[in-house]
């Protein structure tokens, strides 16, 4: 079973195009989760985008001003629904996500209804709380 870490995009963005892990490195919270996923056993790690969908680390993307948090419920539903085809075409994989709720609410329930395993490691801390467990993980392994 491939293990795989989602990781959401963030408001804060580069202002030119790069490749997409490059894209959200203005974002604190993001340049921590990297750092963490990519010293973890993870197979692969992928962005949940607003714009793109599952969006691949290396994919050369232009900024864009586009969230989730804007969108009403019906454009988060087709939004997941949309994702959730996507991770369909990854096989016998199980999915952690370091991503909001906006991002997980509708998506969730579609890849477990499809028998996938879904796991939110920092699920209920808010956003200083999984800043400090970054930075504690981190200097942990060092």
């Amino acid at each position: 079973m491939r293990r795989i870490a989602l990781i959401s995009c963030t408001k804060s963005k580069q202002a030119y195009p790069c490749q997409a892990k490059k894209m959200y490195r203005t974002s604190n919270l993001f340049t921590k989760a990297v750092s963490y996923i990519e010293k973890q056993e993870y197979d692969d790690w992928f962005i949940l985008s607003a714009k793109h969908g599952l969006l691949n680390k290396e994919t050369l993307i232009d900024p864009y001003d586009i969230t989730l948090l804007s969108m009403n419920a019906k454009q988060r539903k087709d939004w997941s629904h949309n994702v959730f085809f996507q991770l369909r075409t990854l096989s016998d994989c199980e999915f952690d996500f370091y991503a909001g709720s906006k991002y997980r609410e509708y998506l969730i329930p579609l890849l477990k209804k499809e028998d996938f395993i879904c796991r939110i490691p920092l699920q209920g801390l808010p956003i200083g709380k999984q800043l400090q467990y970054y930075k504690q993980a981190l200097n942990d392994e060092d």
